[in-house]
């Protein structure tokens, strides 16, 4: 499995630095193009999970204590496994479905559409199933707080039918994107505050963030089973990522869209980190108010990513709320998550399998670009037709 993801890891940033010096200044147009902060907000929350506010905490220790790890700080371990140039991966499979796919259509082969979507829904149920493990050590006043009893069941089965009654219709997602992200950082201001973080001592601790950009060439492949599990897990969402939202890119050129996905999510990341990791140095107590506004944080994070991802993969299908029925459609859905939810937590299935289904996709897709479209493709100097109508309007969105 290792080998599958070294290979997977090094073909996307071939691909990423090939797209980005092939096409540097092509204006990327997606069908529905919103606003930067628009675009950014629906990338960052669908493209993040509940693990960015539960995971941290439960990690510094451990990094501290991995030999692997000696080379840098516990801080930089958790951004470069959350921020910077793990990015790439989005802005690469963004591109490709903004630019390349209307032209080769590789995802509308029927076998490869099956493929991607199983894909899509594995991920969605693997993403509240984390939700599922780690919600004891966050509510410990119910149960032991560590075992999953029936309450816990039942907060993600909600969490399950809010996302698929939001993905009904495609403002809910909107709103809940721009609301996810105006929450955590919310969130960010106050633990900051609760924490008592002073100027200088913020500073003494984001300074260890140079340790992840000194080191930034070790990052590229996995140091140790955990950092595998990561980049399995990125690749597992980078496709489906890239399909929702390179829909709403709206005019950047390439260069510029590879650098607002470098930099602009890579900040709340760092000063989110950042305040985590001082709780963790100087021992400050989460328990009770801070875990609850953690806890909600995180739920509404798990329902913009199963919403975002519910809908793309239903478009794909065609089991749209018009063919469907709201009803039906929104019960087939948390009935189909639900259940993988279960085979998830309790490991029948396993995160590295979805990514590394995902690293063949790319593969077959490169081969069949080579094969059948290669002309095509090289000969792209613009977005795909009839995007360029609302051209002005776009430049007057930013």
């Amino acid at each position: 499995m290792e080998l599958i993801l070294s290979f997977g890891v090094l073909l996307a940033f071939v691909l990423i630095i090939f797209c980005t010096i092939k096409w540097w200044n092509l204006r990327c147009i997606g069908v529905t193009p919103v606003p930067l902060f628009t675009f950014i907000a629906i990338l960052f929350t669908s493209g993040l999970d509940v693990g960015l506010i539960m995971f941290p905490l439960t990690e510094f220790g451990g990094y501290a204590e991995e030999p692997a790890y000696a080379f840098t700080n516990p801080l930089a371990i958790e951004f470069g496994f959350w921020g910077f140039l793990i990015w790439a991966f989005y802005f690469l499979t963004a591109f490709y479905f903004c630019i390349i796919e209307p032209r080769v259509r590789f995802f509308e082969n029927p076998i490869v559409k099956i493929i991607n979507n199983i894909v899509i829904v594995g991920t969605c149920a693997f993403t509240a199933s984390l939700f599922l493990v780690y919600l004891p050590g966050y509510i410990p006043e119910i149960g032991d707080g560590e075992s999953v009893v029936l309450t816990f069941y039942v907060i993600v089965f909600a969490v399950i039918l809010a996302a698929a009654y939001s993905s009904t219709d495609i403002k809910y997602v909107r709103i809940l994107s721009i609301g996810s992200t105006a929450s955590f950082l919310f969130l960010i201001v106050g633990l900051w505050i609760y924490g008592g973080i002073g100027p200088g001592e913020f500073a003494a601790t984001i300074a260890n963030l140079g340790g992840y950009f000194a080191n930034l060439h070790k990052f590229v492949l996995p140091l140790t089973d955990y950092h595998a599990f990561y980049l399995f897990w990125w690749f597992a969402w980078s496709i489906m990522i890239g399909q929702f939202t390179s829909r709403f890119v709206g005019g950047l050129k390439t260069q510029h869209l590879l650098l607002a996905l470098l930099i602009i999510p890579s900040i709340p990341l760092a000063v989110w980190f950042s305040v985590l990791y001082y709780y963790h140095l100087n021992a400050v107590p989460t328990a009770g108010l801070v875990n609850l506004a953690m806890i909600l944080v995180g739920v509404t994070f798990v329902i913009n990513s199963l919403d975002s991802l519910i809908r793309l993969y239903t478009d794909n299908l065609g089991l749209t709320t018009e063919r469907l029925g709201k009803i039906a459609y929104v019960a087939g859905n948390v009935a189909v998550l639900f259940i993988l939810t279960l085979l998830f937590q309790s490991q029948w299935l396993k995160i590295q399998w979805i990514g590394a289904i995902v690293v063949g996709i790319y593969f077959a897709c490169l081969i069949y670009i080579a094969v059948y479209k290669r002309k095509e493709v090289m000969a792209i100097d613009s977005s795909p037709e009839g995007r360029e109508l609302d051209f002005e309007k776009i430049d007057s969105m930013h």
